[in-house]
């Protein structure tokens, strides 16, 4: 527990106090973000937030878990090569496909060290399961990054529930990864919240997603069955799952690749609700925290009671999605 803590600490200390400097940095050799039609920015932004943010959580690791097993290395090494593609898109704006390139090499790293999805079934599907989860996560983070403080307090919250459940079930490992987040997360927080003074970039969101859908994946629960507890991460991680469903299926309604950027996620939906941009923010935080408490109940829920709350929600999410997607 009081290395969990220690971890959490220093993400945070290291995070908040390498900003500045990274701001300045990413000024000075032009790592910036320039307004667009598309964007709610109206001055160039600074785009190295997400090295902080790799470098406190990644630091604080390796400083209170200096004996760290060979999966810990992979873990490192996965996120390592997903951030750097992270890093060289947001200089020179890599092709879609070469980040999911990078994403497969993550996994293909995850597979070597045999962390993966291990349900009851053949293992070609657990692989592909893997994959998917993977890439899915990541993009679904990297989609949320388009309002001030949305993406790294999404993370944020998701990556506490995650740490809180590591620590219930006695994953160390797990809490200890998780606190890295959770620190990182409130580090950049200070000068992210609207009005933000960085971004995080692609660098940062695609790290914490691919390392949030890693350890959703790690999530052990010995006291109940797998057939009900592979419900977990998805509830924790639930509103980036709806926010990325809601715009691909609304760019597909329109004719448009789910690929273009935009402003029809849940974010934007809700200031044209005449939400303020902060006001969407928050709320998001909270219905990720609503998912984060589902997710706690699911991991003592039996089977009936654990696919009832699915199906309930799942009927809920699709209402939601109809009602978004109708013009304001």
């Amino acid at each position: 527990m009081r290395t969990v803590i220690a971890i959490f600490l220093m993400a945070l200390s290291v995070t908040a106090l390498s900003i500045p400097w990274v701001r300045r940095l990413a000024i000075r050799t032009g790592f910036v973000d320039s307004p667009a039609q598309r964007k709610l920015h109206s001055t160039p932004m600074p785009l190295l937030g997400g090295v902080a943010i790799f470098g406190g959580a990644v630091l604080a690791v390796i400083t209170f878990v200096p004996e760290f097993p060979n999966t810990v290395a992979g873990v490192l090494l996965s996120l390592s090569v997903v951030a750097l593609v992270g890093l060289l898109d947001d200089r020179y704006g890599l092709p879609a496909w070469a980040k999911l390139a990078a994403q497969f090499v993550g996994f293909l790293i995850l597979a070597f060290f045999d962390i993966r999805v291990k349900l009851p079934i053949p293992e070609l599907l657990n692989y592909t399961i893997t994959f998917l989860w993977l890439a899915g996560i990541s993009n679904a983070i990297n989609f949320l990054d388009n309002m001030d403080g949305l993406s790294a307090g999404v993370s944020g919250v998701a990556a506490a529930f995650i740490m809180l459940l590591g620590l219930q079930n006695d994953q160390f490992l797990v809490a200890g990864l998780a606190a890295a987040v959770f620190g990182a997360c409130l580090g950049f927080l200070r000068y992210n919240f609207k009005p933000a003074q960085i971004f995080m970039g692609d660098v940062g969101s695609l790290f914490l997603g691919f390392l949030l859908a890693l350890l959703g994946l790690q999530l052990r629960f010995p006291a109940n069955s797998s057939f009900v507890t592979w419900m977990v991460p998805v509830f924790i991680l639930g509103l980036p799952i709806f926010d990325t469903t809601l715009v691909v299926v609304s760019r597909l309604r329109r004719g448009v690749s789910p690929n273009t950027p935009g402003k029809d996620h849940l974010s934007h939906r809700l200031v044209q609700r005449d939400f303020s941009q902060r006001e969407a923010v928050l709320l998001l935080y909270l219905l990720t925290g609503v998912g984060g408490m589902i997710g706690v109940f699911i991991t003592e829920a039996t089977i009936v009671e654990g696919y009832l709350i699915f199906a309930t929600l799942l009927l809920l999410a699709g209402v939601a999605i109809w009602q978004l997607d109708k013009p304001v």
